[in-house]
């Protein structure tokens, strides 16, 4: 067998409780003097973002900060902070919490620099080689809560606000410098952003594990991933100030960004559009359509999956990993249709025609077809 792939690996990773002390060290060793603290309106007050404003003030490197950041970031965000970033004088990006201020804050990192329109350089083949290199400011990223894993990451999700639909922006040099993991930041996040976050960073996990490309490195730590999320998950949303349980997740979630690596698959292909539309948690979205997915894919992933219950103390093979997802949603709340988070059926066609052109949809180990992307919204909705 000839076996060719392509494989990249993440960044400096500053790990541990309390290191959110060195982010201005950090943000100068990578030529910053003047960054952006880029984060979402939400977190924009809240006592641990001022406090790395504070770090970065004592430090002479000001305390800017721009927060018009929606949940499903988009484009007229990602204009508005490059406009800041540049009216600003600023030189560097630290981008500041979940998914959409991670995303959007490497995002305007890499277009500061650009002449071209962001979708130019979505993550088709190697469009990613039209950018300008050079212009590419950089970031420093410090995530705030555990599941999307942006912080590891060489893409951002960016909303088309037009047509309403996700792209995948790509450029091995969104990658941020340093990441700063410090599970400190997450012990005040809500029980329903605990449980959305953390079921997104299982998904990764799982559709990593379970796409048909080659990365046994990814396989690897993927299922390791699913083991963290299994163990500490129900820890972190029964009780937010276990610091032990907050630390093996913000690891499962920088584990499942790399992993995923591998591939994604219509668990992604069916949320994102969801997402776009119905501006719904990614990572709840994620949990409500994953039991059907699993179901359709189950004749290609079988043998696998039950190979992943047994490390991970589960019995009963695919059915008992399947029937332990079922009981770890309803232990954090997870609705069981996407109807509870708002989603209607008179979008089905639209949502299905999106979902499999989504990049996602090439990673799923069964051929997402039209009829079937209509038949799991049916079933999800």
């Amino acid at each position: 067998m000839t076996i060719t792939a392509n494989w990249s690996y993440p960044t400096a990773i500053k790990f541990g409780a309390g290191r959110i002390k060195e982010l201005a060290d950090h943000c100068k060793a990578v030529g910053m003097k003047k960054p952006l603290l880029i984060t979402d309106r939400g977190l924009s007050t809240m006592a641990i973002t001022q406090g790395a404003l504070d770090i970065l003030d004592a430090a002479g490197l000001g305390r800017a900060m721009f927060a018009e950041v929606d949940p499903n970031p988009n484009d007229k965000n990602l204009e508005a902070g490059v406009k800041a970033f540049k009216d600003g004088g600023h030189d560097g990006v630290v981008a500041f919490g979940g998914g959409s201020g991670l995303d959007l804050g490497k995002a305007v990192a890499f277009m500061a620099g650009q002449t071209r329109p962001v979708w130019d350089f979505e993550d088709i083949g190697d469009w990613w080689t039209r950018a300008n290199s050079d212009g590419i400011a950089p970031i420093v990223a410090v995530p705030t809560t555990a599941g999307t894993g942006s912080e590891v990451g060489r893409a951002s999700v960016i909303t088309n606000s037009e047509t309403h639909t996700k792209k995948v922006i790509f450029h091995p040099k969104f990658l941020p410098s340093v990441t700063i993991c410090d599970p400190e930041l997450t012990v005040g996040m809500p029980k329903v952003i605990t449980a959305g976050t953390g079921m997104d960073a299982f998904a990764h996990c799982l559709e990593a594990y379970s796409s048909p490309f080659y990365h046994p490195m990814s396989q690897g730590i993927a299922l390791e991933g699913m083991r963290l999320v299994k163990e500490y998950l129900p820890r972190a949303y029964k009780d937010g100030t276990d610091i032990e349980a907050r630390a093996h997740m913000m690891s499962a979630a920088a584990m499942g960004a790399v992993a995923f690596q591998k591939g994604l698959g219509a668990i992604h292909s069916l949320s994102h559009p969801v997402g776009a539309i119905y501006n719904t948690h990614h990572g709840m979205t994620n949990a409500v359509v994953m039991p059907p997915v699993l179901t359709f894919n189950r004749p290609a992933i079988e043998a696998k999956i039950a190979s992943a219950a047994a490390y991970l103390g589960i019995a009963g093979g695919f059915d008992g990993f399947f029937d332990y997802v079922l009981r770890l949603r309803e232990e954090l709340g997870v609705p069981d249709k996407l109807s509870a988070l708002g989603v209607g059926a008179d979008r089905i066609d639209e949502m299905s025609e999106m979902a499999i052109v989504d990049p996602t949809a090439g990673g799923n180990p069964v051929e997402l077809t039209l009829e079937a992307a209509k038949r799991l919204f049916s079933e999800c909705i």
